[in-house]
């Protein structure tokens, strides 16, 4: 790591917070502190472990928050966190960016095992409703030592709600502009040996149009469903087995123009088993079978209703995984872990249908050394079918020098596997002509192509195509201080520095003899997002609650960095071609320098009401290169900043029923070319009845 001009701010900010770790005043009595007890995070070890004490850079967002600011998908409750921002693909999903690094870098989880469906790298986090969500668990950092693929950039887990005791249960419908209505229902039962929950959601909308200037809408008109359930039951006193269970479908529009319409439609299930036993006071044992597979089918048909195009996506995942927890002491544990993966995928335009086997074991040893320094060390081994296998170690140390301040760091490697589509596409436009093939289907797929007489040069020996596309592998450093003014103000920040080799992209390795190229999968670029972020919280009674959180990106390539620096990048205006340097180079695509949040929260007890507002802030990042050096300078094109604010009020009648209004985007703000995941000022009221 350089020190350059970037890398001097996170030094500056680092070296600013040294004085504090002098202070050592006696303790301040903390009226919160029976709150703080109780966040209790559960991903960033797999144990529990209290939020406050983690050496990891984590956090967690409670079920109290959800339900107040009238959520209704998991997109909405993430884009509001620092550091998090959601970014729409090409399909029309969203996924989330975490410390600058793509959607296809973070894993995301509900109930602790892996959602699927990346049908671009992307998954889709807009089709996860939140009514069943008991808290949203968020650790950043390469986690690839307890979970494997995904987990380059972090973890997102989705834990659900466990019934209270008795019968017991909730119904909320929310309904808003552009005809959107939110229903869900749940129900639970619990005794002494008996817990058992249900879970049911409708979620429909006539879809948005940004853009007026043609007949196509932003986002076409939807409707989905979900359906979860989960059963605990208790055999013994040492015993117990879990099984849940959930399944989503949507159907939604399809319309490529005036001439071209369809459908799209999506299946998805899961289901979960496991066993726990405790086989004496220190040692306890978990046994667990996971399964999903999720359907994707679309198709177009012409103006004489005959079929134009066709597409489908099928993948299945099966995962069997023993571990065991071991505590020697109070506030020590190791756990350990094996299991295998095995993937399959149909899929329209690949050459085969790939089958994945990777089985895969892990440790982690959590230990208090003192009463004030805490030190993780894990690591784990993934043995795959289809590319090297892979080492991931990963090592966390907090130190706590008072009751105030603590200080925490963590260094860990992560990798991204291949997907299916870059190692079995083989795909060609039919009405430009290109063609992009996966890295293990080039050589069969070129030698067919020139026996057809397609192929017009080879670009790119097929000898280089013998080798394995390596994984993508990061490490990921973390350094932050928690600091408590008082018992009332807590900050806590955080530097990082994420460093990306063999990154996947694309290249020509042929051209064609009707003027177009092939186009494959390589191992090439190194990147590096780099930055610090910040999260203060003021709650001077327990009635208002403000709190802010600000990040520090930069995300550059390094063989870019080098370029310009050479000298060799030149752009292009209307007096002709001029070169660039260093300081012209902005970094990587869709990346915001700065990104902020605000919140403040109120509730009013006497008058059984509370109400919150929320701004978000998200500065200017480049869209695209428009002067063709290939790189993002800063005479490309760019999206300007802008912000969104969101209101809300809820009123609880006769105990049980909550009336809530509210207006998101309250200031309208859109974007009609660039951004098509910001719909525009949102009008909503919400019922919500516990019983």
């Amino acid at each position: 790591m350089s020190l350059n001009k970037n890398n001097f701010i996170i030094y500056f900010f680092a070296l600013i917070s040294v004085p504090f770790y002098s202070q050592s005043e006696k303790p301040v009595p903390d009226s919160l502190q029976t709150e703080r007890l109780e966040e209790v995070i559960v991903t960033a070890t797999r144990t529990k472990r209290q939020l406050s004490s983690l050496p990891l850079p984590a956090q967690l967002i409670s079920k109290r928050e959800i339900a107040q600011i009238n959520s209704m998908r998991l997109n909405d409750v993430l884009n509001e966190q620092t550091g998090l921002i959601t970014v729409p693909d090409f399909g029309g999903g969203e996924g989330i960016q975490m410390q600058g690094l793509d959607s296809q870098y973070t894993l995301v989880l509900i109930d602790g095992v892996p959602l699927i469906g990346r049908s671009a790298g992307t998954l889709d986090i807009s089709r996860i409703a939140v009514g069943n969500i008991k808290q949203i668990e968020i650790v950043k950092g390469a986690s690839s030592s307890l979970y494997g693929s995904e987990a380059l950039g972090g973890v997102i887990n989705i834990i659900t709600e466990d019934p209270g005791s008795g019968v017991n249960g909730n119904i909320s419908s929310r309904y808003g502009s552009f005809n959107t209505n939110d229903t869900g229902a749940s129900v639970g039962y619990s005794n002494r040996q008996l817990a058992a929950s249900f879970f049911l959601n409708r979620y429909s909308s006539e879809g948005y149009d940004l853009d007026k200037s043609d007949a196509l809408k932003t986002v076409d008109p939807f409707t989905n469903y979900t359906f979860s359930s989960k059963v605990k039951y208790e055999l013994n006193d040492k015993s117990s087995f879990m099984i849940s269970g959930r399944y989503y479908t949507q159907n939604q529009d399809y319309v490529a123009s005036e001439e071209l319409k369809g459908e799209s439609n999506i299946d998805e299930f899961n289901t979960h088993l496991k066993l726990d036993h405790d086989f004496n006071t220190k040692w306890k044992g978990y046994l667990e079978l996971y399964a999903t597979n999720y359907k994707a089918n679309e198709y177009l048909n012409d103006s004489n209703q005959s079929r134009y195009s066709e597409s489908n996506f099928d993948q299945w995942l099966w995962r069997p995984e023993a571990r065991i927890l071991f505590k020697p002491h109070k506030n020590d544990s190791f756990i350990a872990g094996i299991g295998t993966n095995y993937e399959t995928l149909d899929r329209t335009d690949f050459s085969e249908n790939p089958k994945f086997t990777s089985p895969y074991i892990y440790a982690q040893y959590d230990a208090n050394i003192t009463e004030k320094l805490n030190v993780i060390l894990g690591a784990r081994f993934d043995n795959h079918s289809e590319y090297s296998s892979q080492f991931s170690p990963k090592a966390a140390v907090r130190y706590e020098f008072s009751k105030k301040l603590a200080v925490k760091g963590s260094v860990g490697y992560g990798f991204k596997a291949p997907d299916f589509r870059q190692l079995y596409f083989d795909f060609s436009n039919a009405a430009v002509g290109y063609t992009v093939l996966g890295y293990n289907a080039v050589v069969t797929a070129i030698q067919r192509m020139e026996e057809e007489g397609q192929i017009s040069k080879i670009v790119v020996p097929l000898s280089e195509f013998e080798n394995e596309l390596k994984p993508e592998n990061s490490i990921g450093i973390n350094l932050g201080l928690d600091y408590r003014f008082s018992s009332t103000v807590k900050f806590n920040m955080n530097l990082f520095r994420n460093n990306i080799e063999d990154l996947i992209d694309t290249r020509v390795i042929a051209g064609k003899t009707n003027g177009q190229n092939v186009f494959s999968y390589y191992n090439v670029h190194k990147v590096y997002t780099q930055g610090l972020e910040f999260n203060a919280t003021w709650m001077p009674d327990n009635n208002l609650k403000l709190s802010g959180g600000y990040q520090l990106l930069f995300a550059k390539d390094k063989e870019a960095e080098e370029a310009f620096k050479n000298g060799e990048v030149y752009a292009r205006n209307s007096n002709g071609s001029f070169k660039l340097d260093k300081s012209d180079y902005f970094g990587l695509y869709n990346r915001s320098r700065h990104m902020a949040n605000f919140k403040i929260f109120y509730q009013i007890p006497a008058w059984s009401m509370n109400m919150n507002i929320r701004g978000t802030y998200r500065s200017k990042y480049g869209l695209y290169d428009s002067n063709g050096n290939a790189y993002l300078d800063k005479y490309d094109v760019f999206v300007d900043g802008y912000s969104v604010w969101d209101i809300a009020l809820n009123k609880t009648i006769l105990k049980n029923y909550t009336l809530g209004v509210g207006i998101d985007n309250a200031f309208g703000f859109t974007d009609t070319q660039n951004i098509s995941n910001i719909s525009g000022r949102i009008f909503y009221g919400k019922l919500n009845i516990k019983f």
